[in-house]
């Protein structure tokens, strides 16, 4: 029921000046009757009042004349309402004083709250600048000054091997022993390691990326979130899982945990001599990564850009070959080696015709490939520069080319040398990619169909997770999802599009599409926009189809509309 109060002012005013509290949002006005109150000079809204027998001096007996009751009835009343209308805004003002404590109440709390959030941010921050670690991370730092140690000549491969394994069956214990040790000096560390019993030993494969790019530490495409999303997967499963990159000079070392740069210098074979490397070591996100840095070839990865120099073939050929000669010098002996696109797609070849027979023998090569619109076709020649035999390879059933015969390419030779080849695709078969996709690559991935793997691209909630991702303007949950209304109002703003509660919103990533595809894909849209449906479509700058296929696309539609 809706309810509304009025309440006339004892002073005179006009009834526009009348008080009105609402009980309701949805209360009415509602018009009463002016109400008369008496003055203090006995007036009733400007009527005098008959004269009492004490206003002309006669005595007051205590009795009431006729003609003054009814004045008398109504100064009651009028006070009594002059009590209710003072009681009233006492118990106004004090449940608004009341309302105004609670918000502040409410202020404070929110002000502490965030208080507390910043400095627990700030106490991990401290924590981890401190060297504070999990039991992997431990793990992963006593594994990399294993490998220092080998490469200082302390320990042989053979006993670096064991002890590796040791660490690898042992994590726990390796934290629960060695959270002290870390800081000490490499003798008293590995008389520390040599101590330590072996025990029993978990199953899971060592696996080591040979890539250029990481998340958060050197992003450009869709590699970098795959690299470091798939390694927290495959070692919350049990595997041993590390990353060998590039050291950039744009590199964000934020997130490194326990950084340092192993003393002994690692050479790798390039152009037909050694050339050193410095060795960096670190951890992030419990993945263990190692950092090469050219010393004689320091412009290499001193650049601005990751990608797009003349030079390409030469910088990740010579990071290929550092990664090879520093796994073989340190003794490592992993299961896998996986390897990303057509930058390191050369260490297959390097693999099988030079590092295999360096102890190697039971390693096995994965290529995981983004898709095949960047080969890198060179000169035979420039083979050599690796210390691959040109003349061995230039041949149709290993690095020739299909097309331009007088060249290699590279991204074939990681194809044809690899032991499983898996090519991400979310909206594409096996035999889709080979027959429209392949970019000229189809005889050789024909050929080699049966190691050919499709995989949709994933999505790993310990990397992001909309409930506590500070970049959002509200965040939200499975359980509750109200800022996810927040967060599109957002993005339609940020795109230029209506802010319309009822329209649909749809994103969409686009990392590969065909002709064929792309016309479906229009006429899908086209119908959808009729409905009131809006789209935002993610391409990728570093695939220039996908970016003109986009704009085309863009410009057609608002011909349409």
């Amino acid at each position: 029921m809706l309810m509304a109060t009025l309440i006339s002012p004892a002073i005179p005013s006009s009834p526009s000046h009348r008080f009105f509290f609402p009980t309701t949002p949805y209360a009415k006005f509602v018009k009463l009757p002016a109400l008369r109150c008496v003055r203090k000079n006995g007036e009733i809204n400007g009527l005098s009042r008959t004269p009492s027998p004490m206003d002309s001096g006669g005595h007051d007996n205590g009795e009431m004349s006729p003609e003054q009751s009814p004045n008398v009835e109504l100064e009651m009343k009028n006070n009594g309402i002059w009590r209710l209308f003072k009681e009233a805004q006492q118990n106004i003002l004090y449940l608004n004083k009341q309302r105004l404590k609670a918000v502040e109440e409410l202020n404070k709390a929110n002000r502490e709250k965030q208080l507390l959030l910043d400095k627990v941010d700030e106490l991990e921050n401290e924590n981890r600048r401190a060297g504070g670690k999990d039991n992997l991370a431990l793990c992963w730092e006593v594994l990399l000054r294993i490998d220092s140690l080998v490469l200082g000549e302390m320990i042989s491969i053979a006993e670096a091997s064991d002890l590796r394994r040791i660490v690898i069956d042992r994590k726990v214990s390796v934290a629960d022993l060695f959270s002290d040790m870390l800081e000490k000096r490499d003798a008293e560390l590995l008389a520390e390691l040599r101590h330590f019993s072996e025990g029993s030993r978990k199953k899971g494969y060592h696996i080591i990326h040979i890539c250029t790019e990481m998340e958060p530490l050197v992003s450009v495409g869709p590699l970098a979130p795959y690299i470091t999303g798939l390694s927290c997967v495959l070692q919350r499963k049990g595997h041993l899982v590390e990353v060998i990159l590039p050291k950039y000079a744009s590199l964000d070392l934020d997130e490194v945990q326990g950084l340092r740069e192993v003393e002994a210098e690692s050479y790798s074979y390039f152009n037909g001599q050694l050339h050193g490397n410095k060795i960096w070591t670190g951890v992030v996100y419990g993945i263990g990564v190692t950092f090469i840095q050219p010393l004689y070839f320091s412009s290499f990865f001193s650049r601005d850009s990751i990608y797009d120099y003349p030079d390409d073939f030469e910088r990740f050929t010579y990071f290929s070959r550092a990664s090879l000669d520093y796994i073989a010098k340190s003794g490592k002996q992993p299961d896998v080696l996986h390897l990303h696109n057509w930058e390191t797609a050369i260490v297959g070849p390097l693999f099988w015709d030079i590092f295999a027979k360096q102890g190697l023998g039971n390693t096995r090569i994965l290529l995981s490939c983004n898709g095949f619109e960047s080969q890198c076709l060179e000169e035979p020649y420039k083979l050599a520069l690796c210390g691959l035999d040109p003349v061995r390879l230039h041949r149709p059933d290993r690095l020739q080319d299909a097309g331009k015969t007088h060249l290699v390419n590279i991204l074939k030779g990681g194809i044809v040398y690899s032991n499983e080849v898996v090519i991400m695709s979310s909206m594409h078969s096996k035999g889709r990619i080979i027959r429209s996709m392949s970019h000229g690559l189809e005889p050789t991935l024909a050929l080699h169909k049966e190691k050919l793997l499709v995989a949709p691209y994933g999505f790993d909630n310990s990397i992001w997770d909309p409930s506590t991702d500070k970049f959002l303007p509200v965040n939200y949950s499975t359980e509750n999802m109200r800022g996810k209304y927040a967060c599109k109002v957002a993005l339609q703003h940020q795109a230029g599009l209506s802010e319309h509660a009822s329209s649909i919103l749809v994103g969409c990533i686009i990392s590969e599409v065909s002709d064929f595809e792309l016309e479906k894909l229009k006429a899908a849209v086209y119908n959808a926009t009729k409905g009131g449906a809006q789209f935002i479509f993610l391409g990728n700058v570093a695939v220039p189809t996908i970016d003109r296929a986009l704009k085309s696309f863009q410009e057609e539609l608002e011909d349409l509309t």
